[in-house]
């Protein structure tokens, strides 16, 4: 009887030892899963935030899609003017006319009569730019998108529909 009593002390010691084994490889590997699922997680983060920072802001710009059945509506065009741009090396110019899109006739009016603080805002902003934000695409959109925000903080009657550049050299 003292041996069969024995023999369950040891066993009783055998499978407590094999108990708490299971348990600290299953908190191992748990803590394994949650510092790889953190790492994972912060590298992503990371990533994501270069991108926000590398990403070129005038890929975000709306272009005016043409839609043969849209409205078109009153346009008044800015007679040609000519800018002198930011360059570090040499002199650069802007030489462009504008029409501008408008939502009603009422803007029309209303654009005519603050002609000149429009064109002292577009000169302006023009001006602005380097050479080499006006020699691609994205930099014109980008202008594009900049101007119609300016004149429309200047209009009170309507808004501006869209900016079409009808005549634009950088030089």
């Amino acid at each position: 009887m003292a041996e069969k009593k024995a023999t369950k002390k040891e066993g009783a010691e055998g499978g407590g030892k094999k108990k708490m084994i299971i348990i600290i490889v299953a908190a191992l590997v748990l803590l394994l899963a949650l510092g790889g699922g953190a790492a994972f997680y912060f590298m992503k983060k990371k990533q994501a935030e270069e991108d926000e920072k590398n990403k070129d802001p005038g890929l975000e710009v709306p272009v005016p899609e043409l839609n043969p059945a849209a409205t078109i509506g009153p346009m008044v065009d800015i007679n040609e003017f000519i800018v002198n741009i930011i360059s570090d090396d040499a002199n650069h110019y802007v030489k462009a006319k504008l029409t501008i899109e408008l939502t009603n006739e009422l803007v029309k009016d209303e654009m005519n009569q603050r002609m000149p603080q429009i064109r002292d805002s577009i000169l302006l902003l023009v001006g602005n730019k380097t050479y080499e934000e006006l020699q691609d695409l994205q930099g014109k959109k980008q202008l594009k998108a900049e101007l119609t925000s300016k004149i429309n903080s200047i209009l009170q009657t309507g808004k501006v529909k869209a900016i079409y550049f009808t005549d634009f050299v950088v030089q």
